[in-house]
């Protein structure tokens, strides 16, 4: 049930609810005494949001009807009905994204700030979505031998770079340089040391609603060591073609999501405007806790590398979760050419990012 508005009756003193039943229409709402509910959780929300909404008015006096009896601002119970029409699909949200996800680290959804509900055209994945006419897949068919990754020529080894973890299965090469892990012929097992990204995401992240005009963003709930494996930026793999076209739409919305793919050529580009998965909600920072990483697994196709977010830093448990658009973030010592191609911003727009160091514009 939901309870969107509150009634007094002026001699005796009793409350009633306007319930709304679940799996009934707001037609069949009634009225209810509070001494027949049996629904603390929600008598609490409405009470959280009836102060809420005039802690911010800074007022709240309520109408007085005819015959003495006082009813609850209609502004106020419009509002907390919002509210509780607000929790509900977030809740839903969150569920259908934890039922989608394919890591360990569950997702939370909060919005304290505002009445934005769950986006309405985004679509939860867990890898690339190749569009028509793409191959993310080259066909590989052989693995290493190995029966110990670290101590034995291993995939980077065979295709002419270090291994990229340390036994702590924390990241020890430097920006730009790419990331070989096992793939599914190798001999190695699942517990093999070289396999940190395609396992996901171990963290339980939260998706939130910021309150100073940057929409979403994503904080982490526990704590991350530095040069940590975070998340993958997952979406829809198109042509660069496709791209330029889709930017121009972009661009009158005042957002995009498009992520080149230009380690070795200027071929194919991630769109996670649609469809992502939790890294679609991450925000820009001038000082980013994160760093983009190249990754090959399955494919060895040098025009389709994974995109994996690592930490440059220890991330407190709570802290915002951010990476550089324009890749320059404090552990980037390559030149950018050498580094992954930022989301595209063709329109100049103004960053909200607050770092100290902050740049002025995304772009």
């Amino acid at each position: 049930m939901q309870p969107p508005a509150r009634w007094r009756a002026g001699e005796e003193g009793t409350e009633y609810f306007l319930v709304k039943w679940k799996g009934w229409p707001e037609s069949s709402n009634t009225w209810v005494p509070l001494k027949n509910l049996k629904c603390p959780l929600l008598l609490q929300y409405f009470h959280s949001d009836k102060n809420e909404y005039l802690s911010q008015l800074k007022r709240g006096k309520a109408v007085i009807l005819k015959n003495h009896i006082k009813a609850l601002n209609p502004v106020v119970a419009q509002y907390i009905v919002k509210k509780a029409k607000q929790r509900i699909a977030l809740q839903r949200w969150k569920e259908e994204l934890n039922r989608k996800k394919n890591h360990k680290g569950m997702i939370l959804v909060e919005n304290t700030v505002d009445l934005e509900g769950p986006p309405l055209d985004f679509y939860y994945i867990n890898e690339y979505k190749p569009a028509p006419g793409i191959n993310i897949m080259n066909g590989i068919t052989t693995g290493c031998e190995c029966s110990d990754c670290p101590a034995e020529k291993c995939c980077p080894e065979e295709a002419g770079f270090f291994l990229a973890y340390n036994k702590q299965k924390q990241l020890k090469i430097q920006p730009g340089l790419p990331i070989y892990e096992c793939n599914s012929y190798c001999r190695c097992g699942p517990e093999c040391p070289n396999r940190i990204v395609q396992k996901g995401t171990p963290y339980s992240l939260c998706i939130f609603r910021t309150n100073n005009g940057r929409g979403w963003g994503v904080k982490t709930l526990q704590k991350i060591k530095t040069k940590r494996f975070v998340m993958e930026y997952v979406g829809e793999v198109i042509t660069n073609e496709e791209a330029e076209r889709r930017g121009q739409l972009y661009d009158n919305q005042g957002n995009t999501y498009l992520f080149d793919l230009d380690y070795d050529s200027d071929e194919y580009t991630v769109d996670a405007a649609r469809y992502g998965n939790v890294s679609h909600f991450v925000n820009h920072s001038c000082d980013p806790n994160l760093q983009v990483f190249n990754v090959f697994i399955d494919n060895l196709d040098l025009r389709l590398p994974r995109i994996a977010l690592f930490s440059t830093r220890t991330i407190k448990a709570g802290e915002e979760l951010t990476f550089d658009y324009q890749m320059k973030g404090s552990l980037d010592v390559t030149s950018d050419s050498d580094a992954v191609s930022p989301m595209r911003k063709r329109i100049r727009t103004v960053c909200k990012c607050g770092a100290v160091c902050c740049r002025g514009y995304l772009n």
